[in-house]
């Protein structure tokens, strides 16, 4: 099938703007920018996966589309073999009809939720990929799994188009967000963003019968080694600037990855009695809808995206 028709929004990153980085760079060039993406679809995995949250993932999984390369460098990043920004991926380049293959495999065999993982500098890609599927009669549900750092006006421009916001929240410490992801804006920036996501969808996680979501947010928010008081600090702003009806995701699965094994802190996993002390935060201020995690859940969730299947054997 011809899908050139489809392609106009990728014209948007001729003068990239996408996010915050705000590099103005022609994608289109060899000259990339930040995220040292070009204009084609690098996606290194397209899979079903079974994933933290059930009312995401249910028992059947969701398909989720993985890109390459991210807007942060975040320096434990558990993709960091597809997170690394390199200069074109060329081994992730996938032709658009193949993606679309893919997708529409999974999803004729009865999954009917597609999540988007690192899109915040693929948006254009995004928007094909979901405007191709409506074309072909598929309606998904449209899940945008971002790191947070995202642009309010860009996510203006997702307003219904996206089903599921299932947002990072990494950092309310600004020198944590420098040291660990090179970007130490991350604070203002993720608390704009959250706002904006809060207006379209409100607080409430709207359900299917069989109790996969359907509509609205969920906050992920990954407890690090070493680093009690930013959790704490990232519940409290979710609790007093936008609400304690928040569904949250309190993950408890760092591992630390090879780049990251000689660090004096991210070398170690998080301890337990670091995840109660903000667990018991996250119950002061009010929070009674979402999940929190066994700490052997790490072992779940350790990608190899060398694989076929990033999380199967």
């Amino acid at each position: 099938m011809d899908y050139s028709s489809f392609l106009s929004p990728l014209e948007e990153l001729r003068d990239c703007s996408l996010c915050p980085r705000n590099c103005h760079a022609d994608r289109f060039s060899s000259k990339s920018g930040y995220c040292k993406s070009g204009a084609s679809f690098n996606i290194s995995a397209v899979c079903i996966h079974r994933g933290e949250e059930p009312v995401i993932s249910g028992k059947d999984g969701i398909c989720n589309v993985f890109f390459t390369n991210c807007n942060l460098q975040c320096i434990y990043c558990q993709n960091w073999q597809i997170s690394t920004n390199r200069k074109e991926r060329n081994s992730t380049e996938m032709l658009l009809e193949n993606v679309i293959r893919e997708i529409t495999t999974i999803l004729d065999g009865g999954i009917n939720m597609i999540g988007f993982v690192s899109p915040s500098h693929a948006i254009p890609q995004m928007r094909i990929i979901i405007h191709i599927l409506d074309s072909l009669g598929y309606h998904p549900v449209s899940v945008y799994n971002t790191n947070g750092y995202d642009k309010p006006e860009t996510l203006k421009s997702l307003e219904g188009i996206i089903d599921v916001f299932l947002p990072d929240f990494k950092y309310m410490d600004t020198l944590l967000a420098k040291e660990y992801s090179d970007a130490p804006d991350y604070p203002q920036v993720a608390a704009k963003a959250l706002k904006e996501m809060f207006r379209q969808k409100g607080a409430a996680l709207h359900l299917s019968d069989e109790g996969k979501a359907e509509s609205g947010i969920i906050i992920r928010h990954l407890v690090l080694p070493g680093q009690v008081e930013n959790s704490r600090k990232v519940l409290r702003f979710i609790a007093e600037e936008i609400s304690p009806k928040m569904h949250i995701s309190l993950m408890s699965q760092y591992y630390p990855t090879p780049a990251v094994a000689c660090h004096p802190i991210l070398k170690r996993p998080v301890k337990q009695e670091e995840y109660n002390a903000v667990v018991d935060e996250m119950n002061l201020l009010g929070f009674s809808n979402g999940w929190i995690q066994e700490l052997e859940s790490k072992h779940h969730y350790q990608p190899d995206f060398q694989r076929k299947h990033p999380f199967e054997e």
